[in-house]
């Protein structure tokens, strides 16, 4: 456990020496949604938020930062936009800490101020699937997967699992193959094909399987909005 002592540096003031390059499907497939400073003023309020999740994004914040408790050290692989960053900083407290990962440097000043408040959480510059920082009590990867490439799906998972700590959680909350009577599913098949083109290599295999060294890990999934959404947790053994 982390003490207060031990993470009172404000997010604000993080210096990064080595900054990632941003990757080449990031820059081709999303700019529109997370490079633009125009795309905070259209993308980043709560309306928007829950509609792009049908309603949904509060139920999945809860059920992601219920795998958490006060005084963890935890990981977030990258920004969100909304208030989850703010949900999940309140969960561990200030007796925890809270590492906020990504590679767009807009996003990290963006979750900064959003984080200014709350000293025990830092914003950093960072590949999910090299994050360093660890090792943590838990990660936390909240709709990263479906936006990365098939072949950066394992190793971001990859990195995500070996962070954690014997006996730690890595969870993850992203889409999932809906139900075949899901009145959504033709229109999100449709929104996947012309925005999120790396959807269906999530949605199409199971998470565990993307995985390596699955055996040093207890796995338990659980399905939400008519199979929509998906939460996987992934718990270190305590002697892996």
């Amino acid at each position: 456990m982390t003490t207060t002592s031990e993470t009172t540096l404000a997010p604000v003031a993080e210096a990064e020496t080595t900054k990632p390059a941003l990757p080449d499907y990031l820059v081709d497939t999303y700019t529109w949604a997370y490079l633009r400073p125009a795309s905070l003023l259209l993308l980043d309020n709560p309306l928007v938020v829950s509609s792009i999740l049908w309603g949904n994004f509060r139920r999945l914040m809860r059920t992601a930062c219920e795998e958490f408790v006060p005084g963890q050290k935890v990981l977030q692989a990258a920004c969100v936009y909304g208030s989850f960053s703010e949900s999940l900083a309140r969960t561990v407290g200030s007796e925890g800490s809270l590492d906020v990962v990504d590679v767009a440097p807009l996003q990290v000043e963006n979750c900064r101020r959003k984080l200014r408040y709350r000293p025990w959480a830092r914003v950093r510059l960072a590949d999910a699937a090299a994050p360093g920082g660890g090792p943590y009590d838990g990660v936390c990867c909240f709709f990263l997967l479906h936006e990365v490439p098939d072949s950066h799906k394992r190793s971001v998972i990859r990195g995500l699992l070996d962070s954690v700590r014997p006996g730690g959680r890595v969870v993850f909350v992203d889409y999932h193959k809906p139900k075949f009577w899901h009145p959504l599913r033709g229109l999100m098949s449709f929104v996947w094909r012309r925005l999120e083109p790396f959807a269906f290599g999530l949605v199409d295999t199971e998470i565990r399987k993307l995985a390596e060294d699955t055996d040093a890990f207890t796995w338990r999934k659980e399905t939400y909005f008519g199979g929509l959404y998906q939460k996987v947790v992934a718990q270190r053994h305590p002697t892996a």
